[in-house]
C-alpha cells in the first residue's frame, strides 16, 4: 500500500502543478516574442491570467477542477496566440503617415500641426496616435484616439507651442494599436522626418509697428526723441494711407492725379549698426525662464526691426570662446531675416568668452564708423576689465554701447537687506536671529557688488561708451530709447 500511496502523491502534485507548467510553457515564448516585435500584454490580458492563477491555486486544494483548469489554460493560450499572430501580421506593413505644419514658429506662440494616418491592411486599427514631440515643446492635446477602418485615412491637428528657440527635428509618428481581442498592444513607429526652425517671438515688433503707426509708443515705454534739426529734404510721393499726416498732402499733385498723394521726406543717411551678442558661461543665467542671451537677442532684434525702418544697415557678430556667426551690415527688408537666421539657434556655451577674437574680427570686418552695441553680463573683475579695454579701444573709430544686463537677485538682496537694517535700528542688530543675520549678511556682500558693478559703468562712461544698464526682461525699451537718441543727436 505505501508504494502505491507514494506514487499517488506524485500523480496528485504533478496533476496540482501542470496548469502552472502549461501557462508558463505557453506564455514565456509570447512573452520573448512581444518584446522582439514591440507588442505587450495588454490588461485584459493581465486580468485573464490573474483569473487563470487564482482557478489554478483553487486546483491544488480541489483536484477534480483539474480538467476545467487545463480547458481554461488551453482556451486562454489558443485566443491569446491567434489574438498575437493577428496583430503582428496585420500591422506589420500598410500603414502610412504623414505630418504638415509650418517650417518656422516663434517661442510662446501656438502653431497648428497636421497629422494624417492611412491604413492600407485588412483589419480596423484601434488604439491611439502620438506625433513626435521635441524637447521644450508643449502639444495640446499629446495624442489622439484612433479607430480606422481598412482603406480608411484619419486626420487630427494639435496645437505645439514652443519654449525654446533652435533648429528641431521630428522624426516618427508612434501608434498604440489594440489587437482584435484586446490581448496585445503593439506600438509602431513610423519615420516621419521634418523640421521646425524656432525663433524669437517676433510679436514685439508688429506692436512696435502698430503703436508707431497710431503715435502710441508710450504705451511700451518708447520716449518720443527730439531731433536736433529737421529731416526737410523731399524723397518721393507715395499715394496716402490712413496713417499719413494730413499737412504732408501735395494737393497740386492729388488734384493732378485724382487721387490723395502725399510727400514723403528722406530721414538722415544711413548709418551702420553692429550687435555683438556674448554667448559665452556669462550669460547662462536664468531670468523669467529665458536666459540672459535670449532676452538680449530679443532686444537686439526689436532696436535692428527701428533701425532698418530708420534705414539705417544693421549686421550682427556671435561669439564666445570663438566666432560662431557674423551678418554684414546690410539694410532693407531683407536683412531682418538674416539676422533671424543667424542668432535664432545661438546657445549660451560653458566656456570663457574671447573679447579679442571678436573685436578682432569685427576690427577686420567693419571698417566703417558705426555703432558697436556689445550684449554682455560682468560677474568678475576679469570679465569686467576686458569689456571696459575693448570697449574702449574702439570709441574714436566706432561709438561703442556696453548693453550690461542687471541681476535681480543682487538688487532685491541689497534692498531687502536695508530695509531690514533700518527697520531695527542700529543698536539691535546684535539681538537679530541667526536667519535674519544671514540675510543681512547676503545684502551687504550684494551692495557690495552692485557699487563694484557701478564703478564699472563709470569706468566705461569715462572711456566714451555709452551704456544701457537694466534688468534683462526690461532691456528693449532702455535699448531702443538709447538707440533714438542716438539718432535725434547725430552722435554717429
Amino acid at each position: 500500500m505505501e508504494p502505491i500511496r507514494q506514487t499517488a502523491q506524485e500523480t496528485f502534485q504533478y496533476a496540482s502543478a501542470l496548469p502552472w507548467l502549461i501557462i508558463a510553457a505557453a506564455t514565456m515564448p509570447l512573452v520573448l516574442a512581444a518584446w522582439w516585435t514591440k507588442i505587450f500584454p495588454s490588461r485584459r490580458w493581465v486580468i485573464a491570467l490573474a483569473v487563470i492563477a487564482v482557478v489554478s491555486t483553487l486546483n491544488v486544494f480541489f483536484p477534480a477542477l483539474l480538467l476545467a483548469v487545463l480547458v481554461l489554460d488551453g482556451l486562454l493560450i489558443l485566443f491569446a496566440s491567434i489574438d498575437f499572430f493577428l496583430v503582428l501580421v496585420m500591422t506589420s506593413g500598410g500603414i502610412t503617415a504623414s505630418r504638415s505644419h509650418s517650417r518656422t514658429g516663434s517661442i510662446g506662440v501656438p502653431m497648428e500641426s497636421r497629422l494624417g494616418v492611412e491604413n492600407r491592411t485588412a483589419m480596423t486599427l484601434v488604439g491611439h496616435v502620438r506625433d513626435d514631440l521635441p524637447d521644450g515643446f508643449r502639444s495640446d492635446p499629446m495624442d489622439h484616439p484612433l479607430r480606422l477602418p481598412p482603406l480608411a485615412e484619419f486626420s487630427a491637428t494639435r496645437q505645439l507651442t514652443a519654449f525654446r528657440r533652435g533648429a528641431f527635428q521630428l522624426h516618427h509618428v508612434y501608434l498604440r494599436l489594440e489587437s482584435p481581442l484586446r490581448f496585445w498592444r503593439r506600438h509602431v513607429s513610423i519615420p516621419v522626418e521634418s523640421r521646425i526652425n524656432v525663433y524669437p517671438d517676433m510679436k514685439q515688433m508688429s506692436d512696435y509697428a502698430l503703436l508707431a503707426r497710431t503715435d502710441r509708443l508710450s504705451l511700451i515705454g518708447v520716449r518720443r526723441t527730439r531731433r536736433i534739426g529737421q529731416d526737410s529734404d523731399f524723397e518721393r510721393l507715395r499715394d496716402y494711407t490712413r496713417d499719413d499726416n494730413y499737412r504732408h498732402i501735395d494737393w497740386r499733385s492729388t488734384a493732378r492725379r485724382r487721387k490723395l498723394t502725399v510727400k514723403q521726406f528722406q530721414t538722415d543717411q544711413s548709418q551702420r549698426v553692429v550687435f555683438m551678442l556674448d554667448c559665452g558661461r556669462m550669460m547662462t543665467n536664468l531670468c523669467e525662464g529665458l536666459s540672459l542671451l535670449d532676452h538680449a537677442l530679443n532686444a537686439s532684434l526689436m532696436m535692428a526691426y527701428v533701425a532698418l525702418h530708420q534705414g539705417d544697415s544693421v549686421g550682427m557678430l556671435c561669439f564666445s570662446d570663438t566666432v560662431h556667426a557674423y551678418v554684414p551690415p546690410r539694410g532693407g527688408a531683407s536683412q531682418m531675416n538674416r539676422l533671424l537666421q543667424a542668432g535664432f539657434d545661438q546657445f549660451p556655451r560653458m566656456v570663457e568668452s574671447r573679447y579679442d577674437q571678436a573685436f578682432v574680427y569685427l576690427q577686420n570686418h567693419c571698417k566703417r564708423r558705426s555703432l558697436i552695441t556689445l550684449a554682455t553680463n560682468v560677474i568678475d573683475e576679469v570679465n569686467a576689465a576686458a569689456v571696459v579695454d575693448y570697449l574702449g579701444n574702439i570709441s574714436g573709430k566706432h561709438l561703442p554701447l556696453g548693453i550690461l544686463l542687471r541681476d535681480r537677485g543682487l538688487f532685491d538682496a541689497a534692498d531687502t537687506a536695508v530695509t531690514r537694517a533700518e527697520s531695527v535700528g542700529p543698536s539691535s542688530l546684535g539681538g537679530l536671529a541667526t536667519a535674519e543675520r544671514r540675510t543681512l549678511y547676503r545684502g551687504v556682500a550684494a551692495a557690495d557688488i552692485l557699487i563694484w558693478r557701478q564703478q564699472v559703468l563709470r569706468d566705461l562712461e569715462q572711456r566714451g561708451v555709452l551704456c544701457v544698464d537694466a534688468f534683462p526682461d526690461e532691456l528693449t525699451a532702455p535699448l531702443v530709447n538709447q538707440y533714438l537718441e542716438i539718432k535725434a543727436q547725430h552722435l554717429l
